[in-house]
């Protein structure tokens, strides 16, 4: 009886043991874990503001893929903006926030930073962005590898996303 007792104690002694280092901190969206550094590690890299390829402004570069020219029209085209609101949500949402970095970058501002025939072509050709497109690649690295995924988008499906983020501030 003793020795069950003892090994009890001794598994739930590991256990508690193994349960440390990590501290869970709920948010608005769920939880996040973050892991107490080892005395090994190594500090990750960090950007400054003036190398973040999300911050950096580019508005010549038109990206690898079948949109070469986008005329954006004077007003928003609200239907059409609503339209890619109902996308955003259903297809861009998992990795992009409004105002803050998530997995990829927040769509806000972002016609003030690329332009128009770059976001199209981010959309619907992100494989060959990311390997040919300079400022693809370096967003692929600050987003720690997380390449954007092809969702299937059609063009039209692009141009009213791209319509919705003209709203976006």
């Amino acid at each position: 009886m003793k020795t069950i007792l003892k090994g009890m104690t001794l598994f739930f002694a590991l256990i508690l043991m193994g349960c440390g280092g990590k501290k869970e901190e709920k948010k608005e969206e769920g939880f996040s874990v973050q892991r107490k550094k080892a005395s090994t590690e190594q500090p990750v890299e960090t950007y400054t503001s003036n190398d973040k390829a999300s911050e950096r402004v580019d508005l010549t570069s038109k990206g690898v893929g079948p949109i070469k020219s986008v005329t954006l029209a004077p007003e928003i085209d609200q239907t059409m903006a609503e339209n890619g609101k109902g996308v955003y949500e259903q297809m861009c949402l998992a990795c992009h926030r409004v105002g803050k970095k998530f997995i990829g970058p927040p769509p806000n501002g972002i016609l003030e930073r690329r332009t128009p025939e770059w976001i199209m072509n981010m959309i619907l050709n992100p494989q060959e962005m990311v390997q040919q497109d300079p400022l693809a690649k370096d967003l692929l690295k600050e987003f720690n590898g997380s390449p954007m995924s092809n969702q299937g988008l059609t063009e039209d499906q692009a141009r009213a996303v791209l319509e919705y983020f003209r709203t976006l501030k």
